[in-house]
Formats: C-alpha cells, structure tokens, sequence
C-alpha cells in the first residue's frame, strides 16, 4: 500500500484475451468514481461485437466508457476500449490512433502495440495489467513497460481460465504484482492520487 503512494499513475492500460471478461466484470462495478488517470481496454475480441462490450462495462460502472476514436484525447476517468480489428496507439500528445496494419501476435488489436506506444509515452508513471489469454500478445509490450519503468500487473495464472498469457509474462518479463481477479479493483483504487 505505502508504495502506491510514492508512484503517480497518469495511465491505466488492461490487455487480455480468452477469459478476461470475468475478470473484467468483477473490477469494474468496485471501481472508484475518483478515478484521475484514463483506462485503455484492450481486449481480443469479434468485429461483430462492436457495441456489446461498451455497454456490458458501462452498466456496471460509474466511469464513462467509450469505444477508443481516431483523434481523441485521453481523459481522466474515462474507459476507452480498442475497437475490434485496429490496433490502438497511444500518441506523444495523449490522443488515440488507430491503426489496420498487420496483426501482431495473431491479435489486432494487439496488446503489445498499445503497451508500447503507451511506455513510450507515459514511461514510468504508466501502469499495464495483463489478464488471461491463450497467447503471448502483450509479452514483448511489458518488456517496453519494464525499460521505461512503468509498473506491470499481471493475473494470478491461477485464477485465470485461460492461464497462458499470464504465465508467459510472468516467465518473461519483470513483474510488480501479480493479483487474482478479485484484487485487481483494489488495486487500482489505489492508484488515485491522495
């Protein structure tokens, strides 16, 4: 807990895949109004599901939840979640970029290429959680995170139902927690600045 206090989080970025959205669904409903950092969503999903997933989030929290548009600049105490089928880049201004390039990891959007471009530009005062999945996308991402000096967390593999993605990052990358799905919201409530 005192280590919080000595850390400022100006971003918030949660990847995952297959079996993130359990997850998901028990963060969000505890998550605090007062949260003063943006939230960058991305999650391996269907073109078809465009609206579905903003909904679902957004009937189960207070924070405005947005499907991430090109241009669009990051606000504190909002939820913006990377549509089906583009990458989501984070650029020097703090805007979203959206982007049809090939898919990294099998995935687009890829975890790993908003992890990147977010370490880049927020370096040590970003925070990237990583959930369950069943690839390694957001691996090469948090290595960035590391180097930059942000802050990684990562799902207990154990409480994940799809425990690959984790393990992976746990095996590979440095990590400053690893959580169960039921203290991640605490955890990030207590990103807010006092």
């Amino acid at each position: 807990m005192a280590e919080t206090l000595t850390f400022s989080c100006n971003a918030l970025i949660i990847g995952g895949s297959a079996g993130s959205l359990d997850v998901l669904l028990e963060i969000f409903p505890a998550l605090r109004s007062e949260i003063d950092f943006p939230i960058v969503l991305v999650i391996h999903r269907k073109a078809n599901n465009e609206s579905l997933l903003t909904d679902l989030l957004q009937a189960r929290t207070s924070l405005k939840v947005n499907e991430a548009e090109e241009k669009k600049a990051l606000v504190a105490g909002n939820i913006y979640i990377a549509p089906a089928d583009y990458h989501l880049l984070i650029e020097e201004d703090k805007t979203i970029s959206l982007d049809y390039s090939e898919k990294v990891n099998y995935s687009r959007p890829s975890i790993d290429v908003t992890y990147q471009s977010a370490a880049e530009v927020y370096k040590e005062s970003l925070v990237c959680i990583l959930l369950s999945g069943s690839n390694a996308d957001g691996v090469n991402g948090l290595k960035i995170v590391n180097n930059y000096g942000g802050r990684v967390v990562i799902q207990n593999p154990s409480t994940a139902i799809m425990p690959y993605m984790p393990q992976q990052a746990i095996n590979n990358v440095h990590t400053d927690q690893v959580l169960h799905g039921n203290e991640m919201a605490e955890y990030i409530n207590n990103l807010i600045k006092r």
